[in-house]
């Protein structure tokens, strides 16, 4: 079969498309003919050798992927060859074929896609358990998503909106910010303005009120962090997601404290590999919400697998709004 392979960590060039033995099933876990793999931003981290979980060398990258069950292990009754699945695993997604265990493998809906159940794994669980298991986000309460253009973002504003929330979405231009409205924001964030410590807030507070925003899930870091702090209502949440601006900020606890603010993290992963259970009911409550037409994957572009480097410069060069999925020949 065809694979993606790093050899070392390093730069997204040094990966190559190769041609490598096929896996074969546990007892425990399915084999799965890959038709679409979702380009996520870790992915790009764990290339480049900074994620904080690395696989051993050399391995092919990808953390969700979508097609159809060719094996099972002995053990396995959750799935059955001919199901049409999206995966969720560590790594291993940009790839022709894949084994996973059996509780990582979710039967989609007749309707959904292999491209949309490919770009509809990490980022909307990331969302559902950012704004419920962590947040315990209630319908009326207000959201700020930052990033809301990107996988994450887009996801986190279309569970919220499906949650009953008021969604402000955090974002950097024109086109972005068309992309978060489409995708359900109640209002626009610039987070382009010169002064964006006193800028976020003021906007915060002209959409929602002094009192501020209840709840933040926080996908950039840096600037637009420190910025945040600012404009969350007392009693409010911080979900920290990720760092895709780059600098990982310092929290002075004093700011937590006047204000009752909680600071939360949130390793969606953590959650596959000790809870599976609940990633199946979870991941059952949003494929309800997708048949139910209130979710909607938006991806932006489609390329074959040898043509990775270009969806995977998009990321890093953070050109994408929603998703960029690999598609493979099966």
């Amino acid at each position: 079969m065809k694979a993606l392979v790093v050899k070392a960590f390093g730069p997204l060039e040094s990966m190559t498309l190769d041609e490598v033995a096929g896996p074969q099933p546990g007892a425990d876990e399915a084999l799965v003919d890959i038709e679409a793999a979702s380009v996520n931003f870790p992915d790009l981290l764990v290339i480049q050798g900074k994620y904080q979980v690395l696989p051993p060398l050399p391995f092919s990258p990808g953390k969700e992927c979508a097609g159809i069950v060719k094996a099972v292990g002995a053990k396995v009754t959750r799935v059955k060859p001919g199901d049409r699945v999206l995966i969720q695993i560590e790594y291993g997604g940009y790839a022709q074929q894949v084994v996973a265990k059996a509780a990582n493998c979710h039967v989609i809906p007749e309707a959904m896609s292999f491209t949309e159940a490919a770009a509809m794994g990490l980022t909307y669980m990331t969302a559902h358990f950012a704004l419920v298991e962590r947040a315990h986000i209630k319908a009326g309460e207000s959201v700020l998503v930052t990033g809301a253009a990107g996988g994450v973002g887009m996801a986190t504003i279309q569970v919220a909106k499906a949650l009953g929330a008021t969604v402000l979405a955090a974002v950097s231009n024109a086109e972005k910010a068309a992309a978060a409205k489409a995708a359900g924001a109640d209002h626009i964030i610039d987070t382009s303005v010169e002064n964006l410590r006193d800028g976020l807030r003021d906007q915060v507070y002209a959409a929602v009120g002094k009192r501020g925003v209840d709840v933040v899930v926080e996908n950039v870091g840096g600037d637009v962090f420190d910025a945040c702090l600012r404009a969350i209502a007392w009693s409010g949440r911080i979900i920290v997601v990720g760092f895709a601006g780059g600098r990982i900020p310092e929290v002075k606890a004093g700011h937590l404290l006047v204000k009752n603010i909680s600071l939360i993290g949130l390793q969606f992963s953590n959650y596959r590999d000790r809870e599976p259970e609940k990633c199946l009911a979870v991941r059952g409550q949003l494929f309800d919400l997708y048949r139910a037409g209130r979710l909607k994957p938006y991806v932006m572009a489609t390329f074959p697998l040898a043509r990775y480097m270009e969806a995977l410069a998009l990321v890093r060069d953070r050109k994408v709004i929603g998703k960029v999925v690999l598609t493979t020949d099966g």
